[in-house]
């Protein structure tokens, strides 16, 4: 009865989504005011229908109701129940209802909190939003059925992709959807603009902070993958440049550089075409994340579906979202001049520069991903795009980004002075100076992409710094003077500088984890030891032990320093699933800020020895801490109260665009 709820709710739910896409656009158009004003409660409504059939999913799961498919082929009675739960978003079409929930959610905030929003273009963009939703939606009841049955039911269900049953892999898709999806409202902002022929600082001031939210629930769901990534699969690194993978951070890149163009828009009314622009392709890329995912054109652990009609269904929704909204945009476009005249030299200057060489960025990954897929389509043949050519195109266009972002904050509106932005920086330029000579002599061989990593690390961190020391003019004034101007900065203000330190914070990791990790691969008996990057893995023994859906092979390592002290005692796993008929490696860890002591055991070999792989990850953690640090900045940011207050009132609307401009 439950799973028949959830179904019949999942088709309220495509009648609400029609109603909210139809009724307020032509009511827009129309200038009808009871058309607008189905909006809202059509929103509400399909996010509440979508609400019950999400939760009668989680039921199926949790109660293990095996006579519905999804349930059968992805769950199973002796499954924890945290990876029930999860069970539920861990295949494609529970996974695809928590995306169209996820829509549905944020369609129902912009109904809610965007009352301050001109009638029209709040009707416009509900509009927008219920349109995605009911393709969406279609998609899911005419090809990816949560809810279909089968009968008779199965004694027993398959289980979960045993690579699935982690906590940090059972968080990432939902916080990844947060960020995939929350680009939509920025996506129907801009073809509300588009409609409606006009972008301004109100505008700006909007989409900011629903594109903050969305490239802040990212930036923790792409963390949470890579973590997940490193210590799951047994292979020792955190990016591999899967095209999976790639897929969340092209719409990261995307959504970066709309937020600094953004800035723009909102400050100098400059660049508004290229922000709407920018908000198209950040949802566009995200939609191209969920083809590539569910089309079956790639073989990968991160792919839900393998269905070619699936991926046709996707592909023409894809053209009719990303083809329309930039044939609107071309038609539409040209008439979003932007008001503001500034010098290559400037804040303004500093923000574009961002903008192109991110965008630039976003092109290169997206050449390399999609290459190899248009040759196989072509028939020329197997092309491989792997981390070479991404390190030699991609790496080198950020160089020069890091190095401009530490720059920016010091520049002023309109026109700038280079030489006297330079001169602030003098705390930026010690910090990189020291950093390089550390680099330098420190380390066992040169690597010029350490030294360079660095030097920009700490450039960023030094720049970023020095804006909060002439932000409170420190050192200039009496220290009780300084901390009054800190604590009347705007939390935005912190929020940048938070999120700024930490992109230093994970190139510092990212650089250690590339340029200096150590990796042994060898066979071992109990009591051999082995030297790695200065320590002595020793493998004490091995045995089997049973967990509560799988048997494992245990392995039990002593590590010692030079100095002969046991400083971790490491045990990884090669676990089998039976239901699953799988296997996963359990890689062992130990963390530490400066290092990490990586171990990973293998297949037994002839006479009772064990394949081992040992790993020595320098400042490896950095990495995450980074993340933590830049979606931190990001809510703080959020937090700050013109971000809470968004667009003014509509009768107060011309007098804030004139303050802004």
């Amino acid at each position: 009865m439950i799973v028949e709820l959830g179904h019949f709710a999942l088709v309220l739910a495509l009648f609400a989504a029609l109603a909210q896409c139809a009724l307020p656009l032509a009511g827009a158009a129309r200038g009808s005011e009871p058309w607008m004003a189905v909006g809202p409660p059509a929103a509400a409504a399909q996010a509440a229908c979508l609400a019950i059939a999400f939760a009668a999913l989680v039921h199926a799961y949790v109660t293990s109701d095996f006579s519905v498919l999804a349930v059968a082929q992805n769950s199973h009675s002796l499954k924890p129940l945290v990876y029930k739960v999860a069970g539920t978003w861990g295949n494609h079409e529970g996974s695809m209802l928590l995306w169209v929930l996820v829509l549905a959610l944020f369609g129902a905030a912009v109904a809610l909190f965007g009352r301050r929003l001109p009638a029209s273009f709040r009707a416009r963009v509900l509009g927008v939003q219920g349109a995605v939703g009911a393709g969406f939606l279609l998609f899911i009841l005419l090809t990816s059925n949560p809810f279909a049955r089968l009968l008779p039911p199965p004694p027993d269900g398959n289980g979960l992709n045993p690579l699935l049953q982690d906590p940090a892999l059972a968080l990432h898709p939902p916080f990844l959807y947060l960020g995939y999806v929350g680009f939509s409202v920025a996506f129907a902002f801009a073809i509300a603009a588009l409609l409606e022929g006009r972008v301004d600082a109100a505008w700006a001031r909007w989409v900011r902070p629903w594109s903050l939210a969305a490239w802040c629930f990212l930036t923790i769901g792409i963390a949470l993958g890579s973590w997940w990534a490193y210590y799951e699969l047994g292979w020792g690194g955190w990016w591999y440049w899967d095209p999976v993978e790639n897929a969340s951070f092209l719409p990261w890149l995307a959504g970066t550089a709309l937020i600094h163009s953004a800035v723009v828009v909102e400050k100098r009314d400059a660049l508004k075409g290229w922000t709407v622009f920018l908000a198209i392709v950040a949802f566009s890329l995200s939609l191209l994340g969920t083809f590539l995912v569910r089309s079956g054109v790639l073989t990968s652990v991160h792919a839900f579906a393998t269905d070619p009609e699936r991926g046709v269904f996707i592909l023409v929704l894809l053209a009719i979202a990303i083809g329309g909204s930039l044939a609107l945009f071309a038609w539409r476009g040209p008439q979003l001049a932007g008001g503001g005249v500034f010098q290559p030299i400037s804040r303004e200057g500093g923000l574009l520069l961002n903008n192109l060489l991110m965008t630039t960025g976003a092109a290169v990954v997206l050449l390399g991903t999609l290459y190899p897929l248009l040759v196989d389509a072509l028939g020329a043949g197997k092309v491989s795009v792997g981390a070479p050519f991404f390190e030699a195109t991609f790496v080198p266009l950020m160089g020069p980004m890091i190095a401009a972002m530490a720059i920016g904050p010091h520049l002023s509106w309109k026109r700038a002075d280079l030489a006297g932005a330079f001169a602030r920086m003098r705390l930026a330029g010690v910090a990189m100076i020291a950093a390089l000579a550390a680099t330098l002599v420190l380390q066992d061989k040169l690597s010029i992409g350490a030294v360079a990593g660095m030097g920009l690390a700490a450039w960023l961190a030094g720049g970023t710094l020095a804006d909060l020391v002439e932000r409170a003019r420190l050192f200039r004034e009496p220290l009780a003077s300084s901390l009054s101007r800190i604590g009347r900065m705007p939390r935005a203000a912190f929020g940048m500088t938070l999120a700024h330190l930490g992109l230093a914070v994970a190139i510092v990791g990212m650089t250690g984890a590339s340029a200096w990790k150590i990796e042994s691969i060898q066979s071992m008996a109990p009591g051999d030891t082995v030297e790695v990057g200065g320590y002595a893995f020793t493998l004490v023994g091995a045995g089997e032990v049973r967990g509560p859906n799988y048997l494992a092979l245990r392995g039990t390592f002593e590590v010692r320093d030079k100095a002969g002290r046991v400083v971790a005692v490491l045990a990884p796993e090669r676990r089998d699933y039976p239901v699953e008929q799988r296997q996963t490696t359990e890689a062992a860890l130990q963390a530490t800020w400066l290092r990490d002591l990586y171990a990973v055991i293998g297949e037994p070999t002839q006479g009772g020895a064990f394949v081992t792989r040992f790993y020595v990850h320098p400042f490896v953690a950095w990495i995450w801490a980074g993340c933590v640090m830049m979606a931190g900045g990001g809510f703080v940011s959020l937090s700050d109260r013109r971000h809470r207050l968004g667009a003014p009132a509509a009768r107060r609307r011309d007098t804030a665009i004139e303050a802004a401009r």
